[in-house]
């Protein structure tokens, strides 16, 4: 099995970094020279990518046989299949198998109801209508090429780095309650692990990407400052609060995805919950995203 990456950011080098063979290559992009070097550090060869295919990635994707797209599609729509949709459908004889990394904010707003794959998508943000279109994009490709794609539709991220302990020691941590909010939550390891099951098996169509719990914001503040035996921070009305307008906007949309689809091919979750994630996170130290973060305090809020 070879992989290429588009996009190897926190996801992607999660991805590399867990793959199950040691004979797997795995290859990704990042747009900074800066990061080339912790992308290689986590297991995967790294490549430049600003938009345009060089010669290097035109040579890598010959042998390719798995694609994986982490990649934000913009104004101008997505910035791989600009680049890369010939060379996908006519310059990749080992092809096999394409993974999309989307998001569950096409859905927009469900007013907390359950959703599911077979959901309305009527997103409420630009970025997340960008998302759609995308969606449409590579599963349109995969038929026309006769490949299986699968959209992977990812809820919150965290993880090592990521995460309420880390707000807790930076002082960054805040408990917004919005009446009836909840939002849904993914750890990166399971993000790694659903694509290397649904890479593995070939299995193309829309799975969510989302843990068993989803939760109000505040509580999952709440359990991670028990855990460290920290008083939380106080409660903020979220009419009181002073938000960016982006981060507004993620209180807009109110739903609880559910997992049934991805859980039904046989994919166990690591962290099938918050609660059992952050309790693993504060015993083995992984929280703070490297040994010496962990040695760093967590301060009294």
């Amino acid at each position: 099995m070879r992989v290429f990456v588009f996009g190897a950011g926190y996801s992607g080098k999660a991805f590399a970094a867990a793959k199950p063979a040691p004979a797997i290559r795995v290859a990704g992009t990042t747009r900074s020279r800066e990061k080339l070097a912790a992308l290689e550090a986590a297991g995967a060869a790294p490549f430049l990518f600003d938009g345009a295919l060089s010669d290097e990635i035109r040579s890598e994707l010959l042998e390719v046989t798995h694609l994986v797209i982490s990649t934000a599609p913009d104004d101008a729509g997505d910035p791989v299949l600009t680049a890369a949709r010939q060379v996908i459908a006519e310059r990749m004889p080992r092809l096999g198998w394409i993974g999309y990394l989307s998001t569950v904010g096409v859905y927009g707003d469900h007013q907390g109801a359950w959703t599911d794959e077979t959901a309305e998508c009527r997103p409420v943000s630009a970025r997340s209508r960008r998302r759609v279109e995308a969606e449409r994009e590579w599963l349109a490709l995969g038929a026309h090429i006769g490949l299986p794609v699968a959209v992977l539709r990812l809820s919150g991220i965290y993880g090592p780095g990521r995460n309420a302990f880390v707000n807790l020691r930076d002082g960054a941590a805040r408990r917004l309650v919005k009446k009836d909010q909840v939002f849904n939550r993914i750890h990166v390891a399971d993000i790694a692990g659903a694509l290397w099951h649904l890479a593995g098996r070939k299995l193309g169509g829309v799975y969510n990407v989302t843990d068993d719990l989803p939760a109000p914001p505040q509580d999952v503040v709440a359990y991670a400052a028990e855990l460290i035996g920290v008083q939380p921070p106080p409660e903020i009305a979220f009419e009181e609060a002073e938000l960016s307008p982006m981060a507004r906007s993620f209180y807009g949309e109110n739903k609880r995805v559910s997992n049934a689809l991805i859980r039904s091919t046989n994919y166990r979750f690591l962290y099938p919950d918050y609660r059992t994630a952050f309790s693993a996170m504060w015993a083995d130290g992984s929280w703070a995203g490297s040994a010496s973060d962990a040695r760093s305090p967590i301060r009294q809020s």
